[in-house]
């Protein structure tokens, strides 16, 4: 596994993800890494695909819940719960190395600031192409269009108590981001723009190579804008703070995350990595197991 002597320095993370609410880190893994990670993803694309693992997201729906009866006629881009304890036990375990290994733990314990016992596991998903082109609309993650602007900066204004990342398998351009968005309300023009604007002013194409990880405020202005013809194969995730408040525990908990969080079993990791991995899996099941918790925004 790569060093996590290849993540810049504290400072520089978190300062550039406090000014541009989004920073890339070039390169996190080396190839043998990325070709290890692409082995498991393909599998688990193609189960997914081919209705053999009902943890998806479906076109062309952007929130959860996405119904499985859509797979087949609308096909698939995003592959759920990469850490779930069904999964053929070889790939759940390389998915478990690349989000409990010292590279992403480093990144994330620097991004915010905590040391490893503070973290919590979350969310492990993959985004994957679709079988058409397909966007995503405008929007924040954990904040609904309709909020009037003072509910909005207030809270953007909320400290940051998870770290959110893409890892990119293959070259990806998908995410689109607004960089500054973060810190402020919407302007009049982006509150009245088509949700799927293709122009928007000061937006900015994230754009990655195998290995790459960026991180983002989830807050952020962003959309998703999916090519049907270039492979994708993004690796996902969100790990928290503990003690988050209820807010929090409802973003993650809509995955259904709560209700097969108990069952995992990560003592076949290497070294240190099995009890910061367990550690973690007890601060998730402390936070329920989302039956009633919710959705974060309607559609």
């Amino acid at each position: 596994m790569t060093s996590a002597s290849t993540i810049p320095p504290k400072a520089e993370l978190r300062n550039a993800l406090d000014r541009d609410g989004f920073v890339r880190i070039p390169r996190a893994f080396a190839a043998a890494d990325i070709e290890r990670f692409k082995a498991a993803a393909t599998h688990a694309t193609s189960l997914a695909r081919a209705g053999k693992w009902p943890y998806v997201r479906t076109v062309p729906k952007q929130f959860p819940p996405w119904p499985v009866s859509d797979i087949s006629q609308h096909g698939i881009w995003g592959v759920q719960h990469l850490l779930h304890p069904s999964l053929s036990p070889q790939d759940r375990k390389v998915f478990a190395e690349s989000y409990f290994g010292p590279v992403m733990i480093h990144a994330v314990t620097s991004i915010l600031d905590c040391s490893a016992d503070d973290l919590v596991m979350e969310l492990y998903n993959m985004l994957v192409c679709p079988p058409r082109d397909f966007a995503l609309r405008w929007h924040r993650d954990d904040i609904g269009p309709d909020v009037s602007a003072e509910a909005e900066l207030a809270r953007l204004r909320e400290p940051l108590v998870h770290a959110q990342w893409n890892l990119a398998l293959y070259p990806d351009s998908s995410l689109v981001v607004v960089s500054g968005s973060h810190k402020r309300a919407r302007t009049e023009s982006e509150r009245n723009a088509d949700p799927f604007e293709d122009d928007m002013p000061t937006q900015f194409v994230v754009r990655m190579e195998p290995g790459d990880i960026v991180f983002y405020n989830n807050n952020i202005l962003h959309r998703g804008v999916y090519d049907s013809k270039s492979e994708r194969m993004t690796l996902h995730g969100t790990m928290g703070l503990a003690g988050a408040d209820p807010a929090r525990s409802r973003n993650i908990l809509q995955h259904g995350i709560g209700s097969w969080a108990k069952q995992c079993d990560f003592s076949d990791l290497p070294g240190g990595m099995a009890e910061l991995a367990g550690d973690m899996q007890y601060r998730l099941i402390a936070m329920g197991d989302g039956v009633e918790s919710g959705f974060s925004q309607a559609e």
